[in-house]
């Protein structure tokens, strides 16, 4: 027998005896440590490190010192001082350890160097440790580290498996990478050659449907088979599953009867996830034809499937079939879920069969709380007072009784004034050792409501505020209301603003009463002020509201802070009514603001309003004083043209304003006098006014054409055209001239405002 010391003698001086001692892999003993410091070097660590491998330099001691290294750089010049030591020469493990220190500290470029070296160098095994370094990075949720593997194994020419490209496609799906990430990844495996599978065509069709491309998604779906694959349970979940997130319910069922004419082998996950969906969508046959195609296949159902179902059929009010599945359901050991029982009582209630709901429930020896409230909320809402409270009685024996029990009898009996048997019921429940909650009292502060006793339900709500509860909706406008009708403005503005803090809205016409309130008090500044505050906490302000505020505000001192306010309104999606334009005009004509009451005006019409009579008239008014009529003739002509609101006030300041009968008929009379006016007493009768205006608007008015001869003598007008047989003779030559000069005269007096008016109008 040869001594140890022959036996290695015999050994060529070329083998790496270390190398060979420990080519034993440790993969499968990673301690994955994903928190890498990178900061400078310790230089001692360093230093100790080499010194402990200078003698021991094995790789599986150089593996050990690299996982206890935490810094990077120590690593990295550790391993790089190795490869220059003789007779040592690197492993595939310890390339792996340098490549996974490197990509879990997010440096990808040296990482992958190292992976070109690792090939370079021909390492045994080197293609196992790289498949096994893309499975850690996934692990790990380092997916760039692991498709930067994946790439440098692809240039490498290692052939690469189809279950490798899935595993990093299905985790890419999985964080939501994105579609990009994924047809890189898809893209990589088709310059590998790699035929796809099933699976990878579902991550395809998954991250589709997950970024908005459902068309390209049905098309990879029609594309299946032509790709050598059939679709299976998971691919209709997906594609199912998909078409109904995007409310394409009828696309939906088409793939359905697809895959039953297919006769595919399904799974409980496809069951679990279309089954309730079709319920969702109101669909019960679909959904109860799977249910029947999951039991002739032999899956069984899940309390999940089970419920979905009895809660569809009870919306339907299939009350039969609903109790059979729930008798089903336990027959099989599985435990309905609360809302079952829930959604089977209420459904009862709504055929007013509540009898039967309280059978089932002690039949089934129910001992839960949820499905007894829906009982008695059904007994209140049918007026079956009595039964409600015996029943709340026996839950109260059983303890499976609790606040929101109590309060449904509480504010049911708030409700119908019934409020010192509420305080009787409440007394019970203390009893009973159940703290009264906010739902109580803001159920007693709505019946003290009803009763009108404001004060004691402001009391109840400063016991709430200082327990820093709040109302329920109902409660709030019940207060707000009520306050406001007892002229407890101030108190409820305190409650208004405690709850808006809240950011508890307010419905909208509590919240116009008391901006009412507010505004009759002349407290314009604190109207603007909750306005502001009701916009912040969500509470919905109707146009009444901002109108309120307007007309105070046009009434007040603050008038010129209006325009403010009105843009504050818009900014919060406001949109303005015929009443708030009328206020907005009637606020510029008391400020002499002319030109801003012309555009309102013009705004209005233009938007489909018009404003009353008192407004127009006074707008009229102010403009005809100003001599500003022409900014407003355009839409007085759409007044005039489709509404009958102008009266003979109103066009009797439009005629005033026009200088006169004469001007725009053309009068002898007044033309030789020089007057170019005509006032209200020169007409026969006052109804002629409109008569007057409505013949101004044919294009020959100033000659009076068509006007009648007999009207125009009543009224002093002298004819003065030529005679039938068109001889211009009758005419003096010197009566034409004084005509002339007469309309030279008359044309001179009219200022050029009033003469822009006569030029815009279409009369």
């Amino acid at each position: 027998m040869l001594a140890p010391s022959t036996f290695f003698k015999r050994i060529p001086k070329l083998v790496n005896l270390k190398s060979f001692i420990s080519s034993v892999s440790c993969t499968n003993t990673i301690q994955i440590n994903p928190e890498i410091n990178q900061n400078t070097p310790n230089i001692t660590d360093f230093d100790a490190n080499i010194q402990s491998l200078r003698n021991k330099l094995y790789p599986d001691n150089l593996i050990k010192v690299l996982k206890s290294t935490s810094d990077i750089n120590s690593a990295v010049k550790i391993f790089k001082w190795a490869a220059l030591q003789r007779r040592f020469n690197h492993t595939a493990d310890t390339y792996y350890w340098i490549i996974f220190k490197l990509g879990m500290a997010g440096n990808v470029e040296e990482m992958e160097g190292f992976c070109r070296s690792m090939v370079k160098d021909r390492c045994s095994g080197a293609e196992d440790i790289l498949v096994s370094l893309v499975d850690a990075f996934v692990r790990n949720y380092r997916l760039n580290e692991a498709m930067r593997v994946l790439v440098n194994m692809n240039l490498a020419g290692i052939k690469l498996s189809i279950d490798l490209f899935n595993s990093v496609l299905g985790a890419l799906v999985e964080e939501k990478r994105g579609f990009q990430d994924v047809v890189f990844v898809y893209k990589e495996m088709v310059k590998a050659g790699v035929a796809p599978s099933i699976d990878t065509l579902n991550y395809l069709l998954e991250v589709l449907f997950e970024t908005e491309r459902v068309d390209s998604a049905l098309d990879q779906y029609r594309r299946i088979n032509k790709k050598g694959c059939s679709p299976n349970s998971r691919t209709f979940e997906i594609v199912i599953e998909g078409l109904i997130a995007k409310n394409r319910i009828d696309d939906s069922v088409t793939i359905l009867h697809e895959m039953l004419e297919l006769g595919c082998l399904l799974e409980l996950s496809f069951y679990r996830s279309a089954i309730p969906l079709f319920c969702r969508e109101d669909r019960l046959e679909l959904g109860i034809r799977l249910f029947t195609k999951m039991k002739d296949s032999n899956v069984t159902p899940d309390s999940f499937i089970y419920g979905a179902l009895i809660q569809c059929l009870c919306k339907h009010l299939r009350l039969d079939e609903a109790v059979n599945l729930l008798e089903e359901m336990m027959e099989s050991q599985l435990t309905p879920d609360d809302n079952v029982f829930v959604d089977v009582v209420n459904g009862f209630c709504k055929i007013r069969k509540i009898n039967k709901a309280i059978e089932l429930l002690e039949d089934k020896h129910v001992l839960i709380t949820s499905p007894h409230n829906a009982l008695l909320r059904c007994c209140c809402d049918a007026d079956k007072f009595f039964m409600a409270k015996g029943l709340l009685e026996k839950m109260s024996e059983r303890s499976i009784d609790d606040s929101d029990s109590w309060n449904i009898l509480i504010r049911w009996l708030c409700e119908k004034e019934g409020v010192m048997k509420a305080y009787e019921l409440l007394g019970r429940m203390i009893i009973s050792s159940l703290t009264p909650d906010r739902a109580i009292y803001s159920a007693l502060v709505t019946g003290n409501c009803r009763l009108s006793k404001y004060e004691v339900a402001l009391q109840l709500f400063l016991q709430l505020h200082a327990k820093c509860w709040i109302l329920d909706p109902a409660s709030y406008s019940a207060l707000i209301e009520g306050l406001c009708r007892g002229e407890k403005c101030l108190e409820a503005v305190k409650v208004f603003c405690y709850m808006s803090e809240n950011r508890c809205p307010l419905q909208s016409f509590s919240f116009n009463m008391l901006i009412e309130g507010l505004c009759s008090m002349r407290m314009f500044n604190e109207a603007v002020r909750l306005q502001l505050l009701a916009y912040n906490s969500g509470t919905s302000c109707a146009n009444a509201t901002y109108n309120y505020i307007m007309l105070g505000l046009s009434k007040s001192d603050n008038g010129k802070h209006m325009l403010a306010f009105l843009s504050r309104m818009l900014v919060q999606g406001s949109n303005l009514d015929m009443e708030t334009y009328c206020v907005l005009i009637q606020s510029m004509i008391a400020q002499n603001q002319i030109k801003k009451c012309a555009m309102f005006l013009n705004m209005m019409v233009n938007e489909g309003f018009v404003p009353d009579s008192d407004t127009l008239y006074n707008l009229l008014s102010c403009l005809a004083n100003h001599s500003k009529l022409c900014l407003i003739s355009v839409t007085l002509d759409k007044i005039v043209s489709d509404s009958e609101i102008l009266d003979s006030a109103m066009y009797n300041v439009l005629i005033n304003d026009a200088m006169t009968h004469g001007l725009l008929i053309g009068s002898d009379n007044t033309e030789e006098k020089g007057d170019g006016t005509l006032t209200y007493a020169d007409l026969s009768i006052k109804d002629d006014v409109a008569w007057n205006l409505k013949l101004t608007r044919g294009n020959d008015s100033c000659r009076g054409k068509g006007m009648p001869t007999q009207h125009m003598e009543e009224n002093g007008i002298e004819k003065n055209r030529p005679e039938p047989n068109g001889d211009e003779g009758s005419v003096k030559p010197e009566n034409k001239r004084r005509k002339r000069a007469s309309s030279s005269r008359n044309a001179s007096q009219m200022n050029s405002e009033q003469t822009s008016f006569l030029a815009c109008t279409s009369w």
